[in-house]
């Protein structure tokens, strides 16, 4: 099953489209997951209709309207692994720990906010990722998304991909 990662878009603040790098990846995903902070309910529109099984949550810059249509965080089971999807999990210190407390039935924590792309594992397995911002680099060198390959209970191939700062203008 291949996985598309994705969060803080910040459509139409921080560019006035989705970069065509990401809807080309989402063309090829199975299951698009996207961490939060659309800003735009026509962004969620148009993942809602492009992606083959969207997986989301709204973040702290999503309104009223984002936030009627998300949740705060969503659940998943995905060829045998255990998703879940958060926009925020707090500072950076200390994230593996208080992550597998809070999550304690899950495989995998996809969340946003930082806009830092983020794989680590925390001790008893819970592997995090933050795919950064395919829109906004903040002081990152990249806009990025991750995608990955979830098969028979284990996740493989994650990829943190670049966007170069054409395409996501």
């Amino acid at each position: 099953m291949r996985l598309l990662l994705t969060s803080d878009t910040h459509l139409p603040t921080r560019a006035r489209h989705v970069p065509p790098p990401l809807l080309a990846a989402m063309d090829r995903a199975d299951v698009v997951l996207h961490a939060g902070d659309w800003t735009d309910i026509a962004t969620l529109e148009l993942f809602t209709a492009r992606a083959r099984r969207l997986i989301a949550v709204h973040g702290n810059n999503d309104g009223p309207g984002l936030r009627a249509r998300l949740p705060e965080i969503a659940h998943a089971e995905l060829a045998g692994l255990r998703f879940t999807v958060v926009h925020e999990t707090g500072p950076a210190r200390g994230r593996e720990e208080r992550c597998a407390e809070r999550f304690p039935s899950t495989d995998v924590l996809v969340f946003g906010h930082s806009h830092i792309p983020w794989d680590t594992t925390a001790p008893g397995g819970l592997r995090l990722l933050n795919p950064g911002s395919p829109t906004d680099r903040r002081r990152q060198p990249y806009r990025t998304y991750m995608t990955a390959r979830a098969d028979g209970g284990e996740l493989t191939e994650v990829t943190l991909h670049r966007i170069e700062a054409a395409a996501a203008r």
